[in-house]
């Protein structure tokens, strides 16, 4: 933000002093010629040397302005290429558990804290227990923590203070691959890599056969606009194209979950691009997904969330109010 306000800043000014001068000579030049010191003529040619003047420095200050964009980009670049590898907590479980560790679904916050930036404290004291089976919608403002809580769920962060435990196995003691195939996630932003359209399905079970992947776009309600494409499952999907809409693409990333059904499921935002009257359609589909799986909704709409056994609302990092 720093770089883009100074480089944005570094043009404008330039190209304003060039304006000053410009000016100067003009008012300057002005008073010379009505005192008949200098003509019309020899006016104009100054002005115009004034304007020929500015350019290569309002040029260069544009330069400069990349330049500033792109030392900014290199520095991040670089910081991420000397980053250090994650590495697993030494108490991690012996190789052969953590490979047999299915979760059943009992999942348990105990006083768990957690801030971006150690000065400033965002996540307070989170205490949650979820039975397996359980479905649980955290609903709340932009910004208040409910989508940084299933990242440390899934530790994509690590907690700064508690415990986040799964089946009462905290989970720094499981390797984060072992941890996250116990996870089935839809997320608001879409994600499709360029191929056909069935090996997008087949992300998470690469041995489904063409009969699974069909029976699962039928349950979300997919099979229908597939069909409609010129190759049908066989289309090659472009994410440089637009294709597919908003919802569409999250209609393929419902199926993919559909798919490949495992003990617990993460729906942030699952439906949000998709028309309320498809939505409606693929709701005994959820249900039936999420039945016997313990169940993390973040959403806004009340549709998504009526039937979770409890609703956490949350605000600036915390929970306010749990309730059905």
């Amino acid at each position: 933000t720093k770089a883009t306000f100074y480089s944005s800043l570094t043009n404008p000014s330039m190209r304003f002093v060039n304006s000053l001068i410009y000016a100067s000579v003009g008012v300057a030049g002005a008073i010379l010629v009505m005192g008949n010191g200098l003509s019309i003529g020899r006016l104009t040619s100054f002005l115009a040397y004034a304007a020929s003047y500015a350019k290569p420095f309002n040029e260069i200050s544009g330069v400069l302005t990349e330049m500033q964009n792109a030392l900014a980009c290199a520095k991040r670049l670089f910081e991420l290429i000397e980053e250090a590898p994650e590495e697993e907590i030494e108490t991690c479980l012996q190789s052969e558990e953590d490979k047999a560790f299915v979760a059943k679904g009992e999942v348990t916050f105990r006083h768990v804290a957690f801030s971006y930036q150690k000065e400033q404290p965002f996540i307070t004291d989170i205490n949650l227990s979820l039975r397996p089976g359980e479905h649980v919608a955290i609903v709340g403002p932009t910004g208040s923590g409910k989508t940084t809580l299933v990242n440390l769920l899934m530790r994509f962060y690590e907690v700064d203070e508690g415990a986040i435990c799964i089946d009462g196995v905290n989970i720094n003691q499981l390797k984060r691959d072992t941890l996250r195939e116990q996870f089935g996630m839809v997320l608001q932003e879409s994600w499709l890599f360029d191929g056909t359209i069935i090996d997008n399905l087949r992300l998470a079970k690469p041995d489904a056969s063409e009969e699974e992947v069909v029976a699962a776009a039928r349950l979300s309600k997919a099979d229908d606009f597939i069909k409609r494409l010129p190759e049908g499952y066989q289309t090659l999907f472009s994410s440089t194209q637009a294709q597919l809409s908003q919802g569409q693409k999250q209609l393929l990333c419902i199926t993919r979950l559909m798919l490949h059904l495992p003990p617990m499921l993460i729906l942030d935002e699952a439906t949000s691009s998709i028309d309320t009257r498809t939505e409606q359609k693929i709701q005994d589909a959820f249900m039936k997904m999420m039945d016997h799986r313990t169940t993390f909704i973040v959403a806004h709409r009340l549709s998504t969330i009526k039937n979770a056994d409890f609703i956490l609302f949350m605000k600036e990092g915390s929970v306010v109010e749990q309730g059905n």
